[in-house]
């Protein structure tokens, strides 16, 4: 039997990010600063990402991103980035993010960081999950 999951989680980013990429490009020179993520140039630094995580996200998402009991642990397979990819991360810290997978109740909107800071967030995060065997 087929495993829906990757397919499932591919629509629901799909239709999560869809409506947003239609409002972003409805002006004739899209402003990527609506969409919130970085810039084609942008290259990750996990070293910045972990001191960024540590006073952003740490307090909730626990250390190493492993959880606690104020937020879920982002180094787990329902993160991994072909069920929540990155997008789905800037959108989760700008816009903040429904209660769907855990029971800590909806996560705020963290408005004190730019789109290359969460990308740096992003990248931290990856690097963990990928040295928990989270792929």
């Amino acid at each position: 039997m087929m495993n829906r999951f990757p397919i499932k989680g591919l629509f629901l980013s799909a239709v999560l990010i869809f409506p947003l990429l239609l409002t972003a490009c409805d002006q004739d020179s899209p402003d990527i600063s609506r969409l919130h993520i970085p810039g084609p140039d942008f290259q990750a630094d996990t070293q910045k990402g972990k001191k960024l995580f540590s006073a952003n996200c740490m307090k909730c998402h626990g250390v190493g991103a492993r959880g606690t009991d104020k937020g879920p642990p982002l180094v787990h397979a329902t993160y991994r980035p072909g069920h929540h990819g990155d997008m789905v991360f800037h959108f989760a810290v700008s816009r903040g993010a429904k209660q769907h997978h855990w029971y800590f109740g909806d996560m705020p909107p963290i408005t004190n960081l730019s789109p290359e800071n969460v990308g740096n967030i992003i990248a931290y995060v990856r690097l963990q999950q990928k040295r928990a065997g989270i792929r």
